[in-house]
């Protein structure tokens, strides 16, 4: 029987035998962490009797949760995990210099197809968007990965997405996971391996694939996989900082289940509070008002979705009862949009354009809400208290549906703007 995509990345990195279900004690690639769960996993790294980490090139921490630090608690953790990568010579970079850690990270080529990627925090599922098993762990796991380079995995069964047909100019790749998140639900791909196929790939751009992998975990997904194909290969070989071997399926590889969608019937999309599998159409909860709008994350604060949200917001003005962030997710991002226009764009809509950080998704600050708000988020949870108070409320949304929203006061179609 063949093997699926997470399955022959599993062989090419295991001597063990390789199945749905069997337990493989994997070769490690590239393993991470933040400012958050690196202090953690540094602590539990001496206390296991680590003293150097596997390999300095491919171990990281990303200062980029509650960085530029808002409060003293932050500052020490922050540098904890600084001190921690001089003593060890990995990979760290500071403010001003880094940027949300599942943008960057791609960005810099370091993480590549057909590789294991190991992060402490679990949208590392973000990863599949290169062709590459990038999976969440615990601060733990990720001590034992820094000391050893290798960690063990249950080989998961995979679910295949095929989608089809040909996208409207309004849907993203926002739209497309959180409708299918709405198809099979919150659980319904739990550990389980997204493999995402079908003639409509060719049309999703390389940020929104990104988008899409990342949000495999709202669906309980242990990973998320695009098939690498031009669009993939292209975007790594301009990056890459080191040789790599992409991992293909076989014809013949055995899926759990198929789920089939046709992007050509699909409308902007939400997901309504508490879940990222309430979805529903924006047309269709458009007497939402709003009090906030953050445009940004791991998520959607890529160059493209800034493009998306500044084309929206270009020559219109923020509603008077709303506010708008708008966080970059890397100096990259941040200086195209530069180049671009794009920032003079947001502030002279009336937004707050922030330095590249996590900001508001899970809460850190620059956007947090107050009991009783509600906001638009282009963010990839809308759990209780997510952003805020536990009373608060998140729409999770792609950025043209969050700028529209913006400039409506309420949750928005961004056809309603369309002149």
């Amino acid at each position: 029987m063949g093997r699926t995509i997470a399955e022959a990345i599993i062989a090419s990195r295991t001597t063990d035998r390789v199945s749905a279900g069997a337990i493989c004690q994997v070769k490690v690639d590239f393993a991470f962490a933040n400012d958050i769960t690196g202090p953690p996993a540094i602590e539990e790294f001496k206390r296991m009797g680590g003293v150097r980490v596997f390999d300095p090139d491919r171990c990281a921490i990303l200062p980029d949760h509650f960085t530029p630090n808002k409060d003293i608690a932050s500052a020490g953790q922050a540098k904890i995990a600084r001190l921690f990568a001089r003593e060890q010579g990995m990979l760290y970079w500071e403010v001003g210099r880094v940027g949300v850690e599942h943008a960057f990270l791609p960005e810099q080529g370091l993480v590549v197809p057909g590789e294991i990627v190991v992060g402490g925090d679990s949208h590392t599922c973000t990863y599949g968007a290169v062709g590459a098993l990038g999976t969440g762990m615990g601060q733990t796991d990720i001590a034992g990965i820094w000391a050893l380079g290798e960690t063990w995995l249950r080989v998961p069964e995979t679910i295949k997405v095929v989608l089809s047909g040909h996208p409207s100019k309004w849907i993203g790749g926002k739209d497309l996971i959180i409708h299918l998140i709405g198809m099979i639900g919150v659980e319904g791909a739990r550990y389980r391996s997204l493999e995402f196929h079908g003639d409509a790939v060719a049309e999703i751009p390389q940020d929104d694939r990104f988008t899409m992998s990342n949000m495999a975990i709202e669906a309980g997904g242990k990973c998320g996989i695009f098939v690498p194909d031009e669009t993939t290969l292209a975007y790594a070989r301009a990056r890459a900082r080191r040789d790599f071997t992409p991992a293909y399926p076989d014809g013949d590889a055995r899926y759990e289940r198929v789920v089939e969608i046709d992007v050509s019937k699909i409308e902007p999309t939400v997901a309504l509070p508490h879940l990222p599998g309430n979805s529903i159409t924006a047309r269709e909860c458009s007497k939402m008002e709003i009090d906030q709008v953050f445009i940004g994350s791991c998520t959607n604060g890529r160059i493209s979705d800034i493009e998306k949200a500044a084309s929206i917001l270009k020559g219109r003005r923020v509603h008077d009862n709303v506010r708008l962030m708008v966080i970059p997710a890397s100096y990259e991002v941040y200086n195209r949009a530069l180049d671009l226009g794009l920032i003079r764009v947001f502030t002279d809509a009336g937004a707050s354009v922030c330095t590249p950080t996590c900001g508001p998704c899970m809460g850190g600050h620059l956007g947090i809400l107050a009991k009783g708000e509600r906001a638009v988020s282009t963010s990839n949870r809308n759990f209780v208290g997510r952003m805020g108070h536990p009373e608060s409320e998140i729409v999770l949304a792609g950025p043209m549906v969050a700028a529209a929203s913006a400039v409506l006061g309420r949750v928005a179609d961004p056809r309603e703007l369309d002149s």
